[in-house]
């Protein structure tokens, strides 16, 4: 199935893109996550389970849990903090 991916801030600094479009056999975002973790030194840094990211499925907040569908938008970001 195709998913978008859009990631922000930091993530989309290490990776060089805002977003992509991918075919994947991924069922959930966990899945996804792990996909992209192996795809090259950059992503394993980038999305590393050492760190505090954030994921929204269809711009609602998720664990990693949540079941993907055809084409649905895929987002991760690091933890946002404001004053």
């Amino acid at each position: 199935m195709k998913v978008n991916i859009k990631y922000f801030a930091s993530i989309r600094e290490a990776l060089g893109q805002s977003s992509e479009t991918r075919d994947t056999q991924a069922k959930t975002v966990a899945a996804l996550r792990d996909e992209l973790l192996a795809l090259s030194p950059v992503h394993a840094q980038a999305l590393s389970r050492d760190k505090p990211i954030r994921m929204a499925l269809d711009q609602t907040m998720c664990d990693e849990s949540a079941s993907l569908h055809e084409g649905c938008e895929v987002a991760f970001f690091p933890p946002v903090t404001g004053g």
